[in-house]
C-alpha cells in the first residue's frame, strides 16, 4: 500500500471502516478497502478525484492474483456496497474478469489482474504511481550507493 503523493493519492491502509450496519462501516470507500483487505487484493491505491475529474469523487485501484481471485474480489464489494444503501452499483467486465470496474456514483474501484493493471497503468493517468513502480528507483540508487562505499572500503 502507499503514502501520499502530490496530496491526490492515499494509502488503503488509512482508511477506515467504523461505522455500525453492515460491519463494513458506513463510508463507500471504507466498505471498498476493507473488502479489499478482508478478500486479500493486492497493491491498493486510493486515489481523491475531487477536482479533477466530476466522473466521481474517489478511485480505487487493486489486483487480484487470477481470473478467479478478481471475481470474487469484485462480488464482494458489491455486495457490501449493496446492503449499505450505495445502489445501483453497476459492474462491467464480470465476463472476463481481467479488469472489472466497479461503479457506485462517489467511488470507482478498479480490480486488475497484474498483466493487464500494468498495461493500462491509472494510477500514472491519475497522477499516482503504483507501490512497486515509486521503491524501485530508490532501490537502484541504494544498491548503487551501497557498491560505491563497498569499492571505497575493499579498494
Amino acid at each position: 500500500m502507499l503514502g501520499a503523493n502530490n496530496g491526490s493519492l492515499h494509502p488503503a491502509a488509512g482508511v477506515t471502516a467504523e461505522a455500525p450496519g453492515n460491519g463494513y462501516g458506513g463510508d463507500a470507500t471504507a466498505i471498498a478497502v476493507h473488502c479489499l483487505e478482508d478478500m486479500k487484493a493486492e497493491e491498493t491505491v486510493v486515489i481523491d478525484l475531487v477536482g479533477k475529474t466530476s466522473i466521481a469523487d474517489t478511485m480505487i485501484v487493486t489486483s487480484g492474483r487470477s481470473h478467479r481471485h478478481v471475481g470474487a474480489i469484485a462480488e464482494k464489494v458489491v455486495e457490501a456496497l449493496k446492503a449499505a444503501g450505495y445502489g445501483p452499483v453497476r459492474v462491467e467486465g464480470m465476463t472476463t474478469c481481467d479488469w472489472v470496474l466497479i461503479d457506485a456514483g462517489d467511488i470507482i474501484v478498479h480490480i486488475f489482474r497484474p498483466e493487464v493493471r500494468g498495461f493500462y497503468n491509472l494510477e500514472k493517468m491519475w497522477g499516482a504511481d503504483r507501490p512497486n513502480e515509486r521503491a524501485a528507483p530508490d532501490a537502484a540508487r541504494d544498491d548503487h550507493e551501497q557498491a560505491s562505499v563497498s569499492k571505497r572500503a575493499h579498494g
